[in-house]
C-alpha cells in the first residue's frame, strides 16, 4: 500500500494539524515505514497458531456489589478541617 502526500495533508486537516510542504513529506516517508512493518506481519503464518483470548474466550472475574460504608470513617473525617462528632462542619450558606 502506498500513500501519497496528498492522503498525508487530508489526515493532517482532519487531525487539525498544520503541517508544511517539508513536514508533509517527512511524515509521508515515516507512515510509509510503518505501514510497511504492518505488511511484514500480514506474511507470519499463522495458521495452526490458536487465539491467546477472545471475546467468546475470556470469561471475567466479578465480585458480588456490596454496598458498604467503607468502614473508614474516622481516617476520613481526620481530614475534615472542623467536625462535630460523626459530622463535617460547614458554614452556614442558608438564612
Amino acid at each position: 500500500m502506498s500513500l501519497d502526500a496528498k492522503t498525508v495533508a487530508k489526515m493532517a486537516r482532519l487531525a487539525r494539524v498544520g503541517l508544511s510542504e517539508e513536514q508533509v513529506h517527512t511524515y509521508q516517508k515515516e507512515m510509509q515505514g510503518i505501514i510497511g512493518w504492518v505488511d511484514q506481519l500480514n506474511e507470519v503464518d499463522v495458521t495452526d497458531v490458536p487465539p491467546m483470548i477472545g471475546t467468546g474466550l475470556a470469561q471475567p472475574r466479578l465480585r458480588g456489589d456490596q454496598v458498604t460504608d467503607g468502614n473508614c470513617r474516622d481516617k476520613v473525617l481526620s481530614n475534615a478541617p472542623d467536625r462535630e462528632g460523626p459530622f463535617y462542619t460547614v458554614p452556614k450558606v442558608v438564612e
